[in-house]
């Protein structure tokens, strides 16, 4: 285990401005916060002032930025096609048997002699999921290609849940207890200081509990341990532990790299609205895009990493919203920018975001969107990080942040620009403006360009078919046109549950108006609720 001093310590676990103890550092670290909302703002705002006073200068622009937006949607959409097909073919792999198939000389973990010594912690946090949702996740675990012996299940449960939650996880711990070589149920207790509730401050807690229950007791080597912190609704498919196995003994230097799955928003998504699913789909395919990309990928949702890299980062923070991608910073902070994503090529499945009703559902897939949105806290974390330590060398300093900082600010602000604002010289350019050809053209020249950039939508409206689970009985063969036909409404479900909830999250942080963890309700129709 790396050492570190107390101060190190307290800077790599700062949730907000608050938190940082001298006033200089705490200046530095709310302006680092306020920095992405206000260039969100005055993009927006410069692009409407402009349109105005300078509207030949916008519309060159707009028509330049399309352009932009053309050649990425294509660079992207090349990228997708790649990754989907890497992933197909790995999940018609037997990892198992390549896994048998290496030597002891294969492994790159010097202290690894076969691949039976690595055991696999898994972290299933639950809030107030119903017995049914735990139970398909520890089922998906059992059907797996891999010695159950080496599965240690950890259900890490609120006490905020009540008890209805407390019950459903002891059900669970008693039917399923025999089945891994360890299972565990460990109680969040509510209102421990420093908290803000959530899946960081549960896992973490449970998993101090489980290095000294059951690593410690057991005398585990850390180094043989991997940790993977799902999301309750998380389904595996059966050669997920094999295909990590696999990815970890043979990748260079692999107790530096975190190791990520693509989720599928899938479970439940033929009972979804169409604009869930075209929200479900649009985070499948980025997620997928970024398997391909990624030297600058962080990560996202469930996913895995040594048990040692835990251990060296203090466990996930206790005190922000988005522990997920927040473990890879605290990782790549401590290792002087030494950490990486691997990338799996291999799924997880999980919920699109579904609610009883379409009101509440509407609501809810916002609110997920502004939480995953709020994954923005990240930047002032690095970029302060970044400031105090000198040992990152400074172009990796450069790249991480010039491409995590433009990520978010393209998320906030371009589906506006394109859909919205793109039209507003032409609106309020003025009389002389009207009379150019500049003018009378920019509409027809931007709708020509967004044809061919929603073209991209046929492939994707294609892929989501390949990518649908099972249909269910109930449904008809016509619900398939649903689907393709559900791609129609991509431009207003980017802008309404994409850059809205994406400028909302960063105009918060910008104000000071810091987010707690909000909790997708996990739903699913059953027979007896038709």
């Amino acid at each position: 285990m790396i050492k570190v001093n107390a101060m190190e310590e307290r800077r790599l676990h700062i949730g907000r401005a608050a938190n940082v103890a001298e006033p200089k550092d705490r200046r530095f670290y709310r302006a680092f916060e306020i920095m992405p909302g206000l260039l969100a703002w005055l993009t927006l705002l410069m692009i409407i002032g402009l349109s105005f006073v300078a509207p030949v200068f916008m519309a060159i622009f707009i028509i330049v930025f399309d352009v932009y937006w053309l050649i990425k949607t294509v660079y992207l959409s090349l990228h997708l096609r790649e990754s989907y097909k890497r992933m197909r073919a790995n999940m018609k792999v037997n990892w198992l048997e390549k896994l048998e198939g290496l030597s002891a000389v294969d492994y790159r973990p010097p202290t690894i002699k076969s691949w039976r010594d690595v055991y696999h912690l898994i972290f299933l946090p639950v809030y107030r999921e119903e017995y049914s949702v735990i139970a398909a996740s520890v089922e998906s675990l059992l059907k797996t290609n891999y010695p159950k012996s080496r599965l240690a299940v950890i259900l890490c449960y609120e006490e905020r849940g009540g008890e209805n939650t407390a019950r459903a996880v002891r059900e669970i711990a008693q039917n399923y207890k025999k089945d891994f070589f360890e299972l565990l149920a460990v109680k969040h207790p509510d209102g421990l200081s420093g908290e803000i509730p959530g899946k960081g401050s549960n896992a973490a807690y449970a998993a101090k509990i489980v290095k000294e229950e059951l690593i410690d007791r057991l005398g585990i080597p850390y180094s043989h341990i991997l940790v993977s912190n799902f999301d309750i609704d998380t389904v595996l498919f059966p050669e997920y532990f094999g295909v990590l196995t696999y990815t970890f003994l043979t990748s260079a230097n692999p107790l530096r790299a975190s190791y990520q799955p693509v989720p599928l928003y899938v479970n439940n998504i033929w009972e979804a609205p169409s604009f869930a699913r075209v929200v479900a789909f649009s985070a499948t395919f980025w997620h997928t895009i970024k398997q391909e990309k990624w030297e600058n990928a962080t990560t996202f949702s469930s996913h895995s990493m040594p048990f040692q890299a835990l251990l060296d980062a203090g466990f996930w923070q206790t005190n922000m919203v988005s522990e997920d991608s927040r473990i890879f910073w605290q990782c790549f902070l401590r290792y002087d920018g030494d950490y990486r994503v691997v990338p799996l090529f291999y799924p997880v499945s999980m919920d699109a975001n579904v609610a009883p009703g379409v009101f509440e559902t509407f609501k809810n897939v916002y609110k997920q969107q502004r939480r995953w949105g709020y994954g923005v806290e990240n930047i002032p974390y690095f970029l302060f990080g970044f400031w105090k330590n000198k040992a990152i060398p400074k172009l990796k300093k450069f790249y991480f942040g010039f491409t995590v900082i433009e990520g978010f600010h393209s998320w906030a602000t371009n589906a506006i620009i394109i859909f919205i604002l793109g039209w507003l010289p032409a609106l309020v350019g003025g009389p002389a403006f009207n009379k150019t050809v500049l003018s009378f053209n920019l509409p027809h020249i931007t709708r020509i360009i967004m044809i061919f950039a929603m073209l991209g939508l046929v492939s994707s409206a294609v892929l989501s078919i390949f990518l649908l689970p099972p249909r269910p009985p109930k449904f008809g063969r016509f619900k398939y046109l649903w689907m393709v036909l559900q791609w129609l409404l991509f431009p207003a479900a980017t802008i309404i549950f994409g850059a809205l909830p994406g400028l909302d999250a960063q105009t918060r942080l910008m104000f000071g108006k810091y987010m707690g963890f909000w909790a997708t309700p996990k739903y699913r129709r059953s027979p007896k609720t038709e």
